[in-house]
């Protein structure tokens, strides 16, 4: 009469029933082909006897595999950020993989991040939002051979989803000429950036091309760069709407630093859209509550669209040839009550 083990068998077991070593049993259960088909069946009557049942931890081991994708993400806190976010949980939520969120608010955060997820064996696949990745680190990832996806961030050698950023900016400022403005400033980020954000210096020139196409002299007191806290653009734009002959328009960066206008308007008595008028860039949520006229872009879309992406890429496994395909998201003017005629 057979013994069998006394409590759950081990993969051990199993090559000692079917005489053979552990690494035999292993490539049997990663379905690998250089397994005689004799070994093969001796192998799987083992298992059939024993009633083994591999662990899944182990089984992921060997086949390199975490069943989980990295999301590196700078600033998570801001509404835009959340929406993107959002966007790439709504994907995985239906897929095996679990989500592992980075978040990084300075420097040094950055390079950690980098370091974690370029060893391979963290994640099956990495998500990074609004962050282009140093050239030295996109070579560690590639060697690697880790899937990579951008979003709002492009780089050369990965795939990414991105939207028109200069034409973003060129389509607030314009909506700000055909009302009749003429004096019209900008508030943004102030270069060089850590983290190689470019959006707002993309939309500066999408502001300048505006002007300039319009035959309006761009004026270099009108431009005024800060940081993507609105308690920042508000110390920006009360300096701006106390100058002797003030803008009678203001199209900021980010919902965020058109909230810190709204604010400064609101502290010098300055009435909107009567006496001002106000653009943001983004469409996060509390611009549709406070009436914020803005450029939407496709948030949730964008971080949808990039974990699907991106499991196509993982799906794929390492040896596929993966183009660096750039997948352009549409931007529109989101009319509400912060614009008019200049009084």
């Amino acid at each position: 009469m057979e013994t069998l083990p006394s409590g759950p068998a081990t993969i051990n077991d199993v090559a000692a029933r079917a005489g053979v070593g552990v690494g035999t049993v292993s490539r049997v259960l990663n379905g690998r082909t250089n397994v005689r088909p004799v070994t093969r069946a001796k192998v799987l009557d083992a298992i059939e006897a024993l009633k083994y049942r591999p662990s899944s931890i182990a089984r992921n081991l060997s086949l390199r595999r975490t069943h989980v994708i990295g999301v590196v993400v700078p600033f998570f806190t801001s509404h835009s950020a959340v929406e993107r976010v959002r966007g790439v949980a709504s994907v995985l939520g239906r897929s095996p993989y679990d989500l592992m969120l980075f978040d990084i608010e300075a420097e040094d955060r950055r390079e950690h991040a980098f370091r974690l997820f370029d060893r391979g064996d963290r994640s099956d696949g990495l998500l990074l939002l609004s962050l282009v990745p140093p050239d030295d680190e996109v070579e560690r990832l590639r060697a690697a051979r880790l899937p990579c996806v951008l979003v709002d961030a492009p780089h050369p050698g990965f795939p990414s989803i991105v939207i028109d950023d200069v034409r973003g900016g060129e389509l607030a400022t314009k909506h700000l000429i055909e009302l009749g403005h003429r004096l019209i400033a900008f508030v943004g980020d102030k270069p060089p950036d850590p983290f190689r954000f470019a959006s707002s210096r993309d939309r500066t020139l999408g502001y300048e091309r505006a002007l300039s196409q319009a035959g309006i002299e761009a004026r270099p007191e009108f431009v005024r760069e800060g940081t993507q806290s609105h308690q920042v653009a508000r110390g920006i734009a009360i300096d701006l709407l106390r100058l002797p002959q003030r803008p009678t328009a203001v199209f900021a960066a980010s919902d965020a630093q058109a909230l810190g206008v709204l604010e400064a308007a609101r502290i010098l008595g300055i009435r909107v859209p009567q006496e001002l008028s106000v653009v943001g860039f983004d469409d996060v949520e509390v611009a549709a509550l406070v009436g914020l006229t803005t450029v939407r872009q496709p948030l949730f879309e964008s971080g949808r669209r990039g974990a699907e992406l991106l499991l196509q890429l993982v799906a794929g496994g390492a040896d596929q040839v993966v183009e660096p395909v750039v997948e352009q998201l549409p931007v529109e003017v989101v009319i509400r009550s912060t614009t008019a005629a200049p009084g």
